[in-house]
């Protein structure tokens, strides 16, 4: 199933509809939030280093809503959108971003070190690479165990000149452990363009090499991601081994920040406009409107209580209080 594939509606079913809303309304949080989150950097109030998710919304949307909650979900400093797609609280997340008490990590993690065990997603690691292998160990567990649990971890396409990558593929694929690899292919490692730093950029090819399924995807189409995503959950759930998946797509912002670094000759304005055009939830409004799931007004009205939910999580951030200087040592281990 795919926005643009012409054969689509013969493969829909009864609930294709309530899938398609529910997907909209995921991708369309992730990006309120992180527009305003961009908002809150600007006017000073969240200080930490902040990676935003804008342009890769079907991603998360389209993966997460193949899982379970006892699933569990690995992600990386570009974590918001994983978070949310999971289950994630809203209202803790950003107190989590202004360093509130009532933060998911009581305000000790900032952006980049969300956690909500209780949905299945345990936490992030920033080092490049670092969530890859506890994903792979879960997975392990989850096998030991006899559970038909899976494993997902997000990562970008930088992480795949790391060698815990390639370890953690092969053990996965000896093991035929139940975990899904997801790239994250904004086409960037941090500023340097993907061709810079890798031989080979087609990275789903490097699956044959572990003996496990590789494919490359639209990753700006929620249909698409969501349809691939859902069958290599399922050859996992069921014994099949590990998947690595592909998911071409474009980060609208800089590396890190509110800016979009079009000012640090990195990118060009026309390759940003490109992307930018090619918008994932532009792409499933319109999908929805043609196949009239929904109107205007319809969308007009999701778009509203949207807006409301990210405000009153930002009040609710706003007006919880700081960490307490006493508990400065609390939660913090000694080896």
């Amino acid at each position: 199933m795919s926005l643009v594939d012409g054969n689509v509606l013969m493969n829909m079913t009864p609930d294709s509809e309530t899938l398609l809303r529910r997907l909209h309304t995921v991708m369309l949080t992730i990006r309120r939030v992180e527009e305003k989150t961009a908002e809150l950097i600007a006017l000073g109030e969240i200080r930490c280093p902040t990676h935003l998710y804008i342009g890769q919304e079907a991603i998360a949307a389209g993966v997460c809503a193949n899982l379970r909650r006892d699933d569990w979900v690995y992600s990386n400093h570009r974590n918001h959108g994983h978070y949310l797609a999971k289950g994630g609280d809203l209202k803790v997340l950003m107190a989590e971003f202004l360093g509130k008490a009532t933060g998911c990590s009581k305000g000790r993690g900032g952006s980049m070190h969300v956690a909500m065990p209780s949905v299945g997603l345990p936490g992030t690691s920033v080092i490049v690479g670092g969530s890859i292998p506890l994903a792979v160990g879960t997975a392990l567990a989850f096998s030991l165990q006899g559970k038909d649990c899976v494993t997902v971890v997000f990562f970008g396409e930088g992480a795949v000149n790391e060698g815990v990558w390639h370890e953690s593929l092969n053990f996965a694929s000896l093991r035929a452990l139940p975990v899904v690899f997801v790239c994250e292919n904004n086409l960037y490692s941090t500023h340097m363009p993907i061709s810079s730093c890798l031989a080979d950029t087609r990275i789903y090819k490097k699956a044959d090499s572990y003996g496990m399924p590789g494919v490359r995807i639209a990753g700006n189409d929620v249909l698409e991601v969501f349809e691939c995503s859902r069958e290599a959950v399922s050859r996992a759930r069921r014994g099949g081994g590990p998947t690595l998946i592909e998911c071409m797509t474009y980060r609208w912002r800089g590396h890190v920040g509110p800016n979009y670094d079009l000012d640090k000759a990195l990118r060009s304005k026309e390759e940003l406009d490109y992307w930018m055009e090619r918008c994932p939830i532009k792409a499933v409004e319109e999908y929805l409107l043609h196949q009239g799931f929904m109107s205007e007004s319809d969308l007009a009205a999701v778009l509203s209580a949207v807006e409301s939910h990210v405000e009153e999580a930002v009040a609710f951030a706003r007006s919880s209080p700081f960490p307490d200087d006493s508990e400065v040592t609390a939660n913090v281990f000694k080896a």
